[in-house]
């Protein structure tokens, strides 16, 4: 038995019969009687100038195989529509190179054969599927390999909810991920993801915005699972704005990309002050420990909720009628028995002795005294005008290898109280070096030291205080 050629069997039914119900139709729906895309445009300057604006009707206008493909799988009722993506996936799934009409007819057994014909014809006009003649056998183009690619997500298993699977999102990095490792990623593929970025944290934002427990928390389920997508193709996305650089359309497009994943992983923080937000307006049912929150949720799962009005108002509300004076007596008892008692007057408590006490002071280093002393000795050595000394002398003490650089410094900062009127007054230490007869004069330079301390020194010297003169003298020596 021979195998039999596509025009050996005549379809029973035509193509158009089965998308439009009626005879002969329009075609096929390659664009018969439709003409070009530029025959939409007012002209054809307008298109070409469209076309240079927007590189992606440039390029749409130059796959025009592979749009008529399209138009034809796709034009027509919807269950023919299934009818034919589902036997051209089926051929395209096969590993054989060479598929003949035996083979084909064993695939699709349980399809009435007039249908069959018809989806092979439309599949054979669109050029989704060749006849080699020398084989005796079909075989698929290149377009169909295209188109088969276009076509795969329809292969897998829509989730309930693509939303809240992530299943778009994840399509879409796959694409662009899987385009990057081969070095084939396009502006229009980093722009669709893009777009889907922006549309989740617009989402998102509304979630927020709206103040529902529930929405929020659906909403940062949803979140969760995208920022775990991102995340798993942030090294994808990064290549990506990496090597973008000299593509003025790719380059455009992952910048943008890069913008819209920092925006979309910056509403963690957003998502965290929502729910704490809403933990602190939730209110709690006495000291049973149920929140406002399990009300909510067993009201939403509460089948027949119109059931739990039953008894509800079998009691009539009984009115009460009080007469004016009645009320003020019973305002003017409440009055009373809520104003608080004036507080009676109390004796003073009587005299008591206070408690011993001691006053303690803090006591000054010794260095202060050491210093008064090593001053007072000078001045009874002889504290005439050229009895100077140097005030590294002073700082020092008599010994000086035992001094440390904390004693000489706490010396340093009491000799401006030399000659001080207001701390002569004082009692103690502090007044005794204030009156001491010695004045300090410091210089701009500094001196060196041997000390094992202590490397420089300001240089400076104390000198003998002039006498106090008595008041009136020089009014007695000028009369």
């Amino acid at each position: 038995m021979r195998a039999l050629a596509p025009d050996d069997l005549a379809p029973q039914v035509g193509d158009d019969a089965l998308d439009n119900g009626v005879g002969a139709g329009m075609g096929v729906g390659m664009g018969v009687g439709m003409g070009a895309i530029a025959d939409f445009f007012r002209d054809a300057y307008s298109f070409d100038d469209t076309a240079q604006d927007s590189p992606l009707l440039w390029h749409l206008s130059r796959q025009q195989p592979l749009t008529q493909a399209l138009s034809g799988l796709f034009h027509g009722p919807a269950a023919l529509v299934q009818l034919r993506v589902w036997v051209f996936l089926q051929l395209a799934a096969q590993g054989d190179a060479q598929l003949p009409r035996e083979r084909i007819d064993e695939l699709f057994h349980a399809l009435r054969p007039e249908a069959l014909e018809t989806v092979l014809k439309r599949l054979r006009d669109v050029g989704l599927l060749a006849w080699d003649e020398t084989q005796r056998s079909y075989h698929l183009p290149a377009l169909a390999q295209r188109v088969a690619g276009l076509l795969a997500p329809l292969t897998s298993p829509a989730p309930e909810d693509d939303h809240a699977d992530g299943g778009e999102l994840a399509a879409l990095l796959g694409q662009v991920v899987g385009a990057n490792q081969l070095g084939s990623v396009d502006a229009g593929q980093v722009q669709l993801l893009q777009a889907q970025l922006a549309r989740l944290h617009g989402e998102f934002a509304d979630a927020i915005a709206s103040g529902s427990e529930f929405r929020l928390r659906e909403a940062r389920k949803r979140y969760d699972r995208a920022a775990q997508l991102i995340d798993r193709a942030s090294d994808a996305i990064t290549a990506i704005i990496g090597n973008s650089h000299g593509h003025l359309l790719l380059e455009r497009a992952a910048r943008g990309l890069g913008q819209a994943q920092s925006r979309l992983l910056a509403m963690a923080s957003q998502f965290n002050r929502a729910l704490q937000q809403v933990d602190r307006q939730r209110v709690t049912l006495g000291t049973t420990g149920i929140t406002s929150t399990d009300v909510k949720r067993w009201l939403q799962a509460a089948p027949q909720l119109h059931r739990l009005l039953d008894g509800a108002v079998a009691l009539p509300t009984q009115l009460a009628t009080l007469a004016p004076h009645e009320l003020l007596d019973v305002v003017e008892a409440e009055f009373e028995r809520d104003r608080p008692q004036p507080a009676l007057a109390e004796a003073l408590p009587n005299a008591q002795s206070a408690p011993a006490g001691t006053l303690t002071a803090v006591a000054l280093p010794r260095e202060l005294g050491d210093l008064n002393a090593l001053l007072a000795e000078w001045a009874r050595d002889g504290g005439h005008a050229d009895a100077a000394r140097t005030a590294a002398e002073a700082l020092l003490g008599p010994r000086p290898g035992a001094t440390r650089y904390a004693q000489l410094a706490y010396k340093a900062q009491l000799m401006p109280l030399l000659g001080d009127p207001q701390a002569a007054v004082l009692p103690g230490l502090t007044g005794e070096l204030a009156r001491q007869p010695w004045r300090i004069e410091w210089q701009p330079q500094a001196e060196p030291l041997d000390h094992h301390q202590v490397e420089l020194l300001s240089r400076g010297r104390l000198v003998p205080a002039e006498p106090d003169r008595p008041q009136g003298t020089e009014e007695v020596k000028n009369g």
